[in-house]
């Protein structure tokens, strides 16, 4: 008969302290005087605590993992995409979830910068036309050169009498409208020459009233001399009239040989147009450099 083991005898379970409703064993039956099986008590605490870290190992993993999680989504979370997935709302604050300014915010009067000065009102009356003034200040040098065609300056003269560097229905244009006076200038090139005249006026009415006033008769006297041969004495030559500001200005060209000028006749129009186009620029200098005097003074 095989020999009972300890714990038999009694109850058949045996007293775990990690298991709840086990039972002790009393310390009697291994040894002769009672005491009790230290062999068998060493084997049971090694292996509660052999247990215990396997419960620690076990619990510190599923830590592990807990962080290692946490930590994944915080990476996720802050390397994702900056657009929202479909069908998630945005996380940004609306513009009524964000704070209001506080303090007080500067407020600046409303600037506005002077309109520049319009070159034209400076030479639209005597009042303002204070420029000294003469032939060679309006026409100056010895020769004059628009785009690539070069004109000769010939002769100058000035006067008062504006009547009396007229022609034909112009003397009474001027005399009627107030010219108080006229300069000329003769201008040629290749037999080909042009006298302009700039009548001066008190306002830029009259001379607008004496362009209005002159027909295809009102002609200045052509000014021939310096080279220039007489030309438009009484031959037919092509005229202009035009205006700006308080200045009237005409211009005479024509043939230095005597002869007509007829519509194919294209350098006696071009001579023409030319010192038209360049009058017309002096006379707008001579208000922008006013008007610039003007402005930084």
């Amino acid at each position: 008969m095989r020999p009972m083991s300890f714990g038999q005898g009694g109850s058949s379970q045996q007293w775990d302290p990690w298991k709840p409703n086990s039972q002790q064993q009393p310390w009697s039956g291994g040894s002769a005087g009672g005491s009790p099986d230290w062999a068998a008590l060493a084997d049971a605490s090694e292996a509660r605590a052999k247990r215990r870290r396997l419960l620690f190992i076990g619990g510190g993993a599923l830590a592990a993992v807990a962080i290692g999680t946490a930590v994944a989504v915080a990476v996720v979370s802050a390397g994702g995409s900056n657009q929202a997935s479909p069908g998630a709302e945005s996380q940004l604050p609306g513009v009524s979830d964000l704070p209001s300014q506080t303090g007080t915010v500067p407020s600046f009067e409303p600037t506005s910068a002077p309109p520049p000065l319009d070159p034209k009102d400076f030479v639209a009356s005597a009042q303002k036309d204070k420029a000294p003034l003469s032939p060679d200040i309006l026409f100056p040098g010895t020769q004059l050169t628009m785009g690539d065609t070069v004109y000769k300056k010939g002769p100058t003269a000035d006067t008062k009498n504006c009547a009396s560097a007229a022609k034909a229905t112009l003397p009474k244009v001027l005399t009627t409208n107030d010219c108080t006076r006229l300069i000329r200038v003769t201008y040629s090139r290749d037999g080909v020459a042009v006298t302009v005249g700039v009548a001066v006026f008190a306002t830029e009415a009259q001379a607008t009233k004496a362009k209005q006033q002159a027909d295809e008769k009102s002609i200045v006297k052509s000014l021939s001399g310096g080279g220039v041969k007489d030309f438009c004495v009484g031959a037919v030559c092509r005229s202009t009239t035009n205006a700006y500001g308080r200045y009237a200005y005409f211009t005479l060209s024509g043939f230095t040989s005597g002869k007509d000028v007829t519509e194919k006749d294209k350098a006696v129009f071009k001579t023409g147009d030319d010192l038209q186009e360049f009058t017309y620029r002096q006379i707008r200098r001579r208000g922008e450099a006013q008007a610039s005097a003007a402005a930084v003074g």
